[in-house]
């Protein structure tokens, strides 16, 4: 099986680069192309020689079809995520994540690509109108992130429903562990209490979100890779608990053995009606199609996390950027 994996170089490709490679997949990554060669993550892991990595845009059609010549499936995580920026350039938003998803499944259409694994976000739901949310959750864009997130799902699901393309939509809900953007809530929190930091500045601490740690994310995405049923179909992968960012804020407080307050950086904060203020998991679907199951509790999780930011404290500066 020779598999591409698109954004690879980032937090979760690299994870997935990894799994992939352990599960004796031949792995082509494909990384945003760079004066200087370098393939993020990916440059610092111990198997980097077997990864055969191309550089590219993915919002130039012919630099990905031409990644996707001569493998099996693809994996599409190549997307901007970082939601705060979406408020700054929605357009880069539209070019990269809408553009990108439909240079995927057009390539994929016109070579024949036999599996595409489309990644989406549990924001595509908005905030829980009720919960555990399901697949069947209506979609809201509540950022100009979600909202090019949605209509990338809804074009991946009309290229299943009008030329047959084997595509599966992936909803990870919130993904944390090593090698995860300074930018993220988990990182932050940690980064500023191993600055040696008691007064934690962060954003809206009232929203709850289901953390799962990336291993978990991960081995849902290849249950998912290998079941046939879930063509044109969204799936979930999440814990079915949440937790506040205040109480998350104490817990990782408590397993770093620290006492901290929090303090409301305005700068930090989405718009009110942007804010997204519930998210939990319905896992049902992947759990009773693939047997998938979490093998990290929210606490193992952190504990690896934290052990990891500590060990590499070099990589991270302890600034808030959008």
């Amino acid at each position: 099986m020779k598999v591409l994996i698109t954004g690879s170089s980032g937090f979760v490709g690299s994870h997935l680069v990894q799994a992939c490679l352990a599960q004796g997949y031949e792995v082509r990554a494909f990384a945003r192309y760079n004066f200087m060669n370098r393939a993020g993550w990916l440059d610092t892991l111990d198997n980097r020689g077997e990864i055969d990595v191309v550089f590219g845009d993915i919002r130039d059609f012919d630099a990905v079809k031409s990644a996707m010549l001569n493998v099996d499936s693809v994996f599409h995580l190549a997307a901007l995520i970082g939601i705060p920026y979406s408020y700054v350039s929605p357009l880069a938003y539209l070019k990269t994540n809408v553009e990108g998803t439909y240079n995927i499944l057009q390539a994929a259409r016109e070579l024949g690509t036999q599996n595409v694994i489309v990644t989406s976000t549990s924001e595509t739901y908005g905030s829980a109108q009720y919960t555990p949310i399901d697949e069947l959750h209506p979609m809201v864009g509540q950022s100009p992130y979600s909202a090019s997130k949605i209509s990338a799902d809804n074009l991946a699901v009309s290229y299943y429903r009008s030329f047959n393309t084997p595509v599966k939509i992936v909803r990870p809900f919130n993904v944390f562990g090593p090698r995860q953007s300074a930018r993220a809530i988990i990182p932050s929190i940690i980064i500023q209490i191993l600055a040696g930091k008691r007064d934690i500045l962060l954003g809206n601490i009232s929203p709850t979100r289901d953390l799962t740690f990336v291993k978990d994310t991960v081995s849902g995405f290849l249950k998912i890779f290998d079941e046939p049923s879930f063509n044109g179909e969204y799936i979930n992968i999440g814990n079915n608990e949440e937790i506040s960012i205040a109480d998350l804020v104490d817990l990782i407080a408590r397993l770093m053995n620290v006492n901290v307050q929090v303090i409301t950086d305005e700068e930090r904060m989405r718009p009110s009606k942007s804010e997204v203020d519930r998210l939990r998991c319905d896992n049902k679907k992947i759990k009773q199609a693939t047997g998938w199951n979490p093998e990290y509790s929210l606490s193992q999780g952190l504990l690896k996390t934290i052990h990891w930011i500590d060990t590499n404290q070099k990589l991270y500066r302890d600034v808030y950027n959008v």
